[in-house]
């Protein structure tokens, strides 16, 4: 067996209705269903799902997106709040986790419930 990407991620959802709007009109993902009760909303990333559950525990999830800087402008031009602007998290000099030099970014946020969020872009610098 081999485990080849993300199915779901499930987080904490405090407010479903706020959640729908965030991930929905702000983030842009496609809104598959809501059953409530229980309490429950799910959304597709091409084809990972994310389940927000308002009896969940809080998670952190990672969004891979092809230009962290692009990104991060548009989320801020739409109000959004980040914790940790984009920057450099790690140089993979030895090619761990995708071709050899280029370096892992990130930026961080919060959903509507305090879930920590990130954004993440393998970025190649050009001497």
């Amino acid at each position: 067996m081999k485990i080849e990407r993300i199915h779901q991620i499930a987080v904490y959802a405090r407010d479903l209705e706020e959640a729908i709007s965030f991930y929905r009109d702000i983030l842009g993902a496609n809104f598959l269903a809501k059953f409530d009760p229980p309490g429950l909303v799910f959304f597709d990333f091409a084809g990972t799902r994310i389940l927000l559950e308002t009896t969940g525990p809080k998670a952190s999830v990672y969004f891979r997106v092809a230009d962290i800087h692009q990104a991060h402008q548009e989320l801020v031009e739409k109000g959004v709040k980040f914790i940790a602007e984009p920057h450099m998290i790690f140089r993979d000099d030895n090619g761990v986790f995708g071709a050899a030099g280029e370096e892992e970014w990130m930026a961080f946020l919060s959903d509507p419930s305090d879930n920590t969020l990130a954004l993440a872009s393998r970025v190649t610098k050009k001497d």
